[in-house]
């Protein structure tokens, strides 16, 4: 088997067990407790409080239709098609475990709570930890799949098209798009907007929850497809070349680094600087070492965001959506 057929047998299978994890963090953590956590999902548990014989996941294919040809259109075939499968199959099996924890149809098409896996499963009196729990499985669920340069559909789509022409950052945009969703929940479920029946002032609160979870599920999602980043930048500067610094780099730590001729603004002395990449691990042997060979030296030590290059990840293309 070839590399290429691996690798894209791999993001098949991470893109449907993204899929279904998302879906699982809907039903059991959001959907029951009228959660708005943004999204084409959101949207469709505020147009469920409409139609409650319509299933969410049902409702959300007529957002994604649309959504997806402009995706064809502004994105490109390739994330297109990946893209088409997680949207099509996400709601399905959204449905799927819907049918499957709840007893009967009038349960199920109020999505209520107690009834959820026989009322083993009810979580109306932690709302706070059904929303942390179920905003971080949905944003690894959608983090594993914008890891294969696809999405879940949605307002990932609009995200995505943010990112590329706006040039905002994938997460943000996604924060924007999602906090409009909450804002027409809270006109719905919270002041009743279009409805007279169960609108309670408790109603309101819940979007604040919505609120919580949408960051959370952001930075969930970012740190999925990003990583720990626990790289940092060192600038060492000292008053000379430093040759047992940069003999220990280069032989003990096994590192590369950058060596910059500079001037002190103040003194006026000629000055050389070292900036070099480590992980956090090597943050304490790296200051051990520097104490011990140029105990005068001055450090700035800073996290580093994203690192491209040789031991590092490649730059993307031109045409290919990064979403960070």
């Amino acid at each position: 088997m070839k590399t290429s057929d691996f690798t894209s047998i791999k993001d098949w299978l991470t893109i449907l067990l993204g899929c279904t994890i998302l879906a699982a963090g809907f039903v059991f953590f959001i959907n029951p407790y009228d959660l708005v956590p943004g999204g084409v999902y959101g949207l469709s548990i505020v147009i469920h409080n409409f139609f409650p014989a319509l299933q969410i996941g049902t409702i959300s294919y007529a957002f994604e239709i649309p959504l997806e040809i402009l995706m064809f259109l502004l994105l490109g075939s390739k994330m297109s098609i990946r893209t088409v499968v997680a949207a099509l199959i996400t709601p399905l099996i959204m449905n799927g475990i819907s049918i499957l924890v709840y007893p009967d149809t009038a349960s199920l098409q109020a999505l209520d709570p107690t009834k959820l896996l026989g009322g083993r499963f009810d979580l109306s009196d932690h709302l706070i930890v059904t929303t942390v729990i179920g905003a971080a499985v949905v944003g690894i669920g959608q983090g594993l799949v914008a890891r294969t340069q696809a999405t879940g559909g949605g307002t990932d789509i609009v995200a995505m098209i943010m990112q590329k022409y706006l040039r905002i950052r994938f997460s943000r945009a996604l924060l924007i798009v999602d906090g409009l969703v909450v804002l027409f929940g809270l006109l719905v479920i919270g002041f009743g907007l279009g409805r007279t029946d169960d609108v309670s002032p408790d109603k309101c609160y819940l979007m604040l929850y919505s609120l919580i979870a949408i960051y959370v599920c952001t930075r969930i999602m970012a740190l999925v497809i990003n990583g720990m980043k626990d790289e940092k930048i060192l600038f060492v500067i000292g008053n000379h070349r430093m040759d047992d610094l940069r003999n220990y780099i280069l032989n003990d730590l096994e590192r590369g680094a950058t060596a910059i001729h500079s001037t002190g603004l103040y003194s006026g002395r000629e000055k050389d600087m070292l900036m070099l990449v480590v992980t956090q691990k090597e943050v304490m042997r790296i200051k051990q070492s520097i104490k011990s060979f140029e105990p005068d030296a001055f450090i700035v030590i800073t996290d580093a965001y994203s690192i491209y290059g040789e031991g590092f990840r490649p730059l993307p293309n031109p045409s290919e959506i990064i979403p960070e």
